[in-house]
């Protein structure tokens, strides 16, 4: 937000400098970016006024006129083009300084004299326009100081606003914020409601009232578009950004900057039928005022005649309907939408209006009504015309409701460090516009004005009275807090432990973000519906994650892109699946790619597979019982694909990314993903102590020969249930299928260690174990054993 320090003064003038102003501003929480003079430094410049104007006998460019300085009259040679006789420009007069140090002096130009200089905005800093003499108003007073004239001595102030203080996008909320600030009352103009002076109305009806509760517009007919905008309403504009277009266009935007309340305006003639509020069409497209053709998206809310989209509703009008010089009548609009159903709509054409920041923020829904009487009393001011009666169409349902917040001023006193008085609390929050009841001992009654949607919670008050008594006046003290230590079960592993575990191996922490694009979540969620983003940044970012594995290919590759040979990543964060609203849970994600280990002279350049990804779930899940059976996943290969289960109950899955998937992903084959829940990797087994045996081990290998598609994880459950507590170890050391075992089989080579705590084992035991084994295999996996 940008505007003239004089106009702001205008509503409240508090006895501080600029730069004083910008600091208090600063502090209240309304960051002022830069003071810019809204002139360069200039002196001995008047209004001048060219009385003739002649072709240089001897340059085909330049002009030979005579000008009225006021007290005298000067010939000046100029190259401006649009130097003409009865155009009132400024004039550098001989002596005067212009910016940068530049002194006007008596000067020849093609063999004849010229007494000064005619000057273009850019040459005073004015602004960058240089094509032509900056033309001032017909009305002009001759002679006059253009510093005088213009009200130059002025500066600019430009603020960095945070979106929650939408009601600061208009010289009226900030200068009641100054006013409170140095307990000063705002000058507001006063704005009387325009008595229709014909009985002329254009229809108004809106279906979609959920996105536009309340729309207003009136007609004004015999207007005129030739007049001209007066100059302190010019002025405003200029210095807060805006050129001067035309009387409707200027008296439209000087209303949104004074109230922070878009207006547009239709030419009358224009429209068929009434207006009508809806939601686009299928196939409907329209022109911009900027001359952009648009094809409308699903929903989009438009503000149409009968016939025809007419604007983008509190985004741009549309080409078709704009006033023109010719334009006679016009039907003055003014609307409340809801910030939440409009905001990102701009963006999603690639635009970004001073309207829609500002009903993406939130404009005060009961402003309308004094906004269009507003710009009406300054319409017929300006462009002459009658007004007619003003129609509004509301939705009381579909307005926002003001909540009553509870303030207590012991709450004050612990969050802000000091007792503020009664009387104090009351005049800040009602000079910001609350209405506020004070129930005689320890707490306030607060309604929010409509013009603040950030008000809802009783910190969101106190936050309003520290800033306004002033972050610099608090109260310097020790925090004090009565913290209770909760105990934490002595199984359960905290995140940091887990973290530095991965770290240790070899992993890299990645943050990603939670917003995804809709069709890489799709590669591994195709039939899942996920939580969509109302307001998203982009397309790429609309739907909420329903899981870590997006990102984390997502990094894969971008990673492999820049020559990253191993990677080896691993991240926690929510996955969000649709509920009431939605649902969270926290999970932890893992990937791997390329090489197993980093290039050196003793390892193989051997890429990672599924079973280095199962080896290192088993070393996070070390002293559980975790088991893992085959299982699919869309976009994961359906043969290296596993359920990862911890006590029976899944926890999560691993698997290699399936080739087609890793193509949409740009990322390698052999890339390998798991993803399990935190909650329960977390919760571990507190270590119990054994004592070391004093008695020897025996070990006995066995080879059988299996069907190939039985799970050896079911032959180890197998073995160690049989095996009973005299097995102190099962290790599978070969799966073999080849030479000497038929195509439809494969071996599998045990080796089992047993020990007893309490004596030697003999060979006998040891046999009969092994021998209950193999018969347990043989009944019921058809086993063989192998010779």
């Amino acid at each position: 937000m940008i505007f003239s320090e004089q106009w702001l003064r205008e509503w409240v003038n508090p006895s501080l400098s600029s730069e004083m102003l910008a600091e208090q501003l600063t502090m209240a929480g309304l960051e002022v970016d830069a003071i810019t003079p809204v002139a360069g430094s200039f002196e001995g410049v008047v209004v001048a006024e060219i009385v003739s104007a002649e072709q240089h006998p001897d340059a085909d460019k330049l002009r030979v006129c005579t000008v009225n300085a006021g007290d005298k009259t000067v010939q000046i040679v100029c190259g401006a083009p649009n130097a003409r006789v009865g155009l009132k420009a400024p004039l550098a007069r001989l002596g005067a300084v212009l910016p940068g140090n530049f002194k006007i002096k008596k000067a020849k130009l093609r063999g004849l004299d010229s007494q000064g200089m005619l000057c273009a905005a850019a040459e005073l800093s004015l602004s960058e326009e240089k094509d032509g003499l900056l033309e001032l108003a017909p009305d002009a007073p001759v002679g006059q100081d253009l510093r005088d004239y213009l009200a130059l001595n002025d500066v600019t102030l430009e603020l960095g606003l945070t979106p929650n203080r939408a009601d600061c996008l208009g010289i009226a909320g900030i200068a009641r914020d100054v006013a409170v600030l140095n307990q000063l009352m705002a000058c507001e103009p006063a704005v009387e409601p325009i008595q229709p002076t014909i009985d002329t109305t254009f229809s108004i009806e809106v279906t979609a009232s959920a996105q536009c509760p309340r729309y207003l517009g009136r007609v004004i007919e015999n207007v005129d578009l030739t007049a001209t905008t007066p100059l302190y309403m010019v002025e405003r504009l200029r210095r807060s950004g805006l050129r001067t277009i035309d009387p409707v266009v200027d008296v439209t935007n000087y209303v949104m900057l004074e109230m922070g309340q878009p207006l547009h305006a239709f030419d009358l003639d224009t429209l068929s039928g009434g207006i009508l509020v809806r939601e686009s069409m299928p196939d409907e497209s329209m022109t911009l005022l900027d001359g952009s053709e648009i094809a409308l998206t699903e929903g989009a809310l438009v503000i149409a005649d009968h016939q025809r989209p007419l604007a983008l509703a509190g985004i741009m009008g549309g080409a078709n309907s704009g006033v023109t010089a010719e334009t006679r009548s016009i039907f003055l609009e003014s609307a409340f939408f809801t910030p939440a159903l409009i905001a990102g709509r701009a963006r999603g054409y690639g635009l970004h209006t001073d309207a829609s920041h500002r009903y993406e923020r939130g404009v005060d829904w009961q402003l309308q009504r004094r906004a269009i009487e507003r710009a009406t009393e300054l319409l017929l001011t300006v462009t002459g015309g009658s007004a007619g009666a003003v129609t509004e169409v509301v939705s009381p349902e579909d307005l926002p409701s003001q909540s009553t917040l509870v303030l207590r001023a012991e709450r004050i006193e612990r969050v802000l460090g000091l007792a503020m008085p009664e009387d104090e609390v009351t005049r800040i929050l009602q000079g910001l516009g609350f209405t506020v009841t004070f129930d005689g001992s320890s707490s306030w009654s607060c309604v929010a004005p409509s013009w603040r949607f950030d008000m809802s919670q009783e910190v969101d008050l106190i936050e309003e009275l520290a800033r306004v008594h002033g972050y610099n006046r608090l109260p310097s003290s020790h925090i004090e807090a009565k913290l209770q230590i909760t105990p934490v079960s002595e199984a359960r592993r905290s995140l940091r432990t887990l973290r530095q575990g991965l770290v240790a191996r070899g992993f890299q922490e990645a943050i990603t973000f939670s917003f995804v694009a809709p069709e890489q979540q799709a590669v591994f969620w195709p039939e899942t519906a996920a939580v969509k983003v109302k307001n998203p940044i982009s397309s790429e970012m609309s739907e909420m994650r329903l899981g870590l594995l997006t990102g984390l290919a997502g990094a894969v590759a971008h990673n492999v892109k820049r020559q990253n040979s191993r990677v080896r990543l691993f991240e926690t964060g929510n996955r969000f699946t649709q509920g009431q609203p939605y649902s969270e849970q926290v999970m932890l994600g893992i990937a791997m790619s390329g090489a197993k280990a980093s290039e050196n002279w003793a390892d193989d350049s051997s890429r990672v597979d599924f079973f280095d990804m199962k080896g290192e779930i088993e070393q996070i899940l070390t002293g559980t019982e975790v088991t893992f059976t085959t299982s699919c996943h869309a976009g994961l290969h359906d043969g290296q694909t596993a359920d990862i289960r911890l006590n029976g109950s899944m926890i999560g899955y691993l698997g290699t990314v399936h080739p087609q998937a890793a193509k949409l992903l740009d990322i390698p084959a052999n890339t390998v993903f798991a993803e399990l829940d935190l909650n329960a990797v977390r919760q571990g087994r507190v270590p119990s102590y054994e004592d070391i045996s004093r008695f020897p081990e025996t070990r006995r290998d066995i080879a059988v020969v299996v069907r190939r598609e039985l799970e050896v994880g079911e032959v180890l459950r197998a073995v160690r249930d049989v095996a009973g507590p005299g097995l102190a170890d099962l290790n599978l050391f070969d799966i073999y299928t080849g030479s000497g075992v038929s195509d439809d089989q494969k071996s599998v080579a045990l080796g089992l260690t047993f020990r007893d705590r309490s004596r030697t084992l003999d060979d006998e035991e040891v046999s009969a174990i092994v021998n209950q084994v193999i018969d347990f295999l043989k009944e019921n996996f058809d086993a063989e054993l192998r010779a």
